[in-house]
């Protein structure tokens, strides 16, 4: 197998092993001043929207609800309708961002299902474009995103400041 570097991951790796309880209730808690460290670009009323530090595509974002609880069936009306209002909104911005092909929406509930983080539920939101399942992560195990994590916040940061305004009004 072939081996790719990524010393620009450890920072990321180490946060992991210092952080105790729930990253997504971390998160949550978290002043909004660190959201840029944090990666979140999006705090609403019962959800937000964070990018995935370990994307599977440039710009896979997940809305997560403050409410740490891992059983959908456990979210009121008013929390799931801002989970999927705001999954809408995710994927209208990354459409006009990025174009890409189409785009996998979804939940895994559950370890078994496949949750890495399996107590605290969240939507993840994956744009694909054709062909980036090609030889690289099929044949190769290795797949390369070719944009840096500060880069596509910083270009989705603004569609989420413009969505906070019109949010408030």
């Amino acid at each position: 197998m072939e081996i790719k570097y990524t010393p620009w991951r450890m920072r990321y790796i180490k946060r992991g092993e210092t952080e105790e309880g729930c990253v997504f209730c971390a998160m949550a808690a978290a002043n909004s001043a660190s959201d840029a460290e944090r990666f979140v670009l999006y705090r609403g009323q019962h959800c937000f929207v964070v990018m995935n530090i370990y994307p599977y595509n440039t710009a896979h974002l997940m809305v997560v609800p403050y409410l740490h609880v891992a059983d959908l069936t456990m979210l009121d009306s008013r929390v799931a309708g801002e989970l999927f209002t705001l999954t809408q909104q995710c994927v209208a911005i990354i459409q006009g961002e990025y174009a890409p092909h189409g785009f996998n929406l979804g939940m895994n509930l559950g370890r078994v299902a496949g949750a890495g983080i399996a107590d605290h539920l969240h939507m993840h939101i994956v744009p694909r474009w054709n062909g980036d399942n090609n030889f690289m992560p099929i044949i190769g195990g290795t797949k390369l995103i070719p944009e840096a994590l500060e880069e596509t916040y910083t270009r989705l940061r603004p569609h989420f400041v413009a969505l906070s305004s019109t949010s408030a009004q």
